[in-house]
């Protein structure tokens, strides 16, 4: 009988012909040791995530509201000389919070105003709208942006009444309490990429805070890879009578607001129509509600905003950055933009009774699982393309990220809504899909850090580019 190597169960020779059997089982070792170190990451990595998702306080969120209501209006147009009333008590309290999260993690916070002097049609006379800034720097990639945002101003029926009481409870003290609390939360951990929370003027007037700060991130040359604006969090009850605390909506743009003709008529040829940056990063939410939020159904509406109307992430998304808007799913157009009355039986104004905060500790739960997720991650891969045309298999290539262990690949068939499939294949730069006909699915690539954290998916050309 000729003599034979013993063989592991998948039949290659044990050890390989030129190994000693005692390298070989250093090496066996060495790499048991190597995949036990990653799966141990990956499980904190995930423990994490489910602390941060069980982190956000009702209490602290209720307080943070009733604060900002107590400032009477915070019209952007009021007063900003008094510590009591108007925009300037508001913006000037946020700043003080900003502070007092920072000095509780040891100064971690980077806290600063953005502002520039505007006037319009809804600002009369030149105005000074500021927005509050706190950036959590990572400590891989700092210049790597992860933004949440929310509007600081309130307003009545008559958008330029800036004496009027505006509580402003739900539109927009929940979305800014939300900003408050997720960086009281994520202040308690570290990250490779940066954190940006944020409270913007001006949105009531025509958006002009979110514009200004988005001209400051081109000027200071931010990688900004998300934007998720949070206007309305608070509310469960809808005009229509329904009433319902588990879903949520997030908006996205589908084709780049600032996509060039040619890109136009490669995305034509290519797809892309529902796969942008802002897309794909709903999609993240989407996924981050599904895996760490209980009994939340986050609803990818393909709309850049409510139907006719705009958010704060519009000015983002208009200068080049990804951005999406989070928020209730169930409106009440009675407690939006309304003088304090009642009329015909019905209570009109944006008033504490209305807001549900367990419910928005939950939103803002999401948005915090999002950005830690993403900001442990490595960026979004670069330059991804693909190539397959009359072809049985499909290759996609991309240029590597620092920080990134593997890179994953996606696809799905073309009418789905999320990444439905999915194929890990190595710290590579490139990799043929065999027998997987491009003609038939949407195709994307995703960074993965050596704790299991994925990026952003992202879409092959300038479609998808972040």
């Amino acid at each position: 009988m000729p003599k034979t190597e013993p063989s592991d169960t998948s039949g290659r020779s044990y050890p390989p012909r030129g190994m000693s059997r005692t390298v070989y089982a250093a090496c066996a070792a060495a790499a048991s040791a190597a995949l036990i170190a990653l799966a141990s990451n990956a499980l904190a990595a995930e423990a994490d995530l489910h602390d941060i998702a069980a982190a956000p306080s009702a209490a602290r969120i209720q307080a943070d509201i009733e604060k900002l209501v107590s400032f009477g209006t915070r019209h952007t147009l009021s007063e900003t000389e008094s510590d009591t009333r108007g925009i300037g008590a508001a913006r000037r309290w946020i700043e003080d919070e900003f502070n007092r999260i920072s000095a509780d993690c040891g100064g971690c916070l980077e806290v600063f105003t953005v502002s520039d002097v505007v006037s319009g049609n809804r600002i009369a006379t030149p105005t000074e709208v500021l927005n509050v800034v706190a950036i959590l720097r990572g400590s891989v990639d700092p210049n790597r942006l992860a933004i949440m945002s929310g509007d600081i101003d309130s307003r009545v029926s008559d958008v330029l009444d800036a004496t009027s009481d505006s509580p402003g409870a739900n539109d927009n003290a929940s979305g800014m309490a939300g900003v408050l609390e997720a960086a009281r939360v994520l202040t308690q951990y570290r990250f490779a990429g940066s954190i940006a929370f944020v409270g913007l003027s001006g949105e009531e007037q025509g958006l002009y805070g979110g514009a200004i700060l988005a001209e400051h991130a081109l000027a200071e040359g931010w990688q900004i890879e998300a934007v998720i604006n949070n206007d309305m969090i608070g509310n469960i009850t809808g005009v229509n009578g329904v009433s319902n605390n588990a879903t949520a909506r997030v908006f996205s743009e589908g084709t780049r607001y600032v996509e060039t003709p040619e890109e136009a008529r490669l995305r034509r040829f290519q797809g892309g129509e529902v796969d942008s940056a802002s897309r794909n990063i709903a999609r993240y939410v989407h996924r981050s509600g599904e895996r760490y939020i209980p009994n939340l159904d986050v609803m990818m509406i393909y709309r850049l905003d409510r139907f006719g109307r705009g958010g704060h992430h519009r000015p983002f998304n208009e200068a080049g950055f990804p951005a999406v808007r989070i928020m209730e799913t169930n409106e009440n157009y009675t407690q939006q933009h309304q003088d304090l009355r009642v009329e015909n039986g019905i209570e009109y104004g944006d008033t504490l009774e209305h807001v549900d905060f367990d419910y928005a500790a939950k939103l803002t739960a999401l948005n915090a699982v999002t950005l830690a997720s993403m900001a442990w991650a490595p960026a979004p891969p670069a330059e991804v393309s693909i190539a397959g045309q009359v072809s049985p298999d499909t290759n996609l290539s991309w240029t590597k990220v620092p920080g990134a262990a593997h890179y994953r690949l996606h696809w799905r068939l073309t009418t789905s809504p999320t990444w439905d499939y999915s194929r890990d294949v190595g710290d590579v730069s490139s990799f043929t899909l065999k027998n997987i006909v491009i003609d038939n699915y949407f195709f994307g690539v995703s960074s993965v850090a050596a704790d299991g954290t994925q990026s952003p998916v992202v879409f092959p050309g300038p479609a998808g580019a972040f």
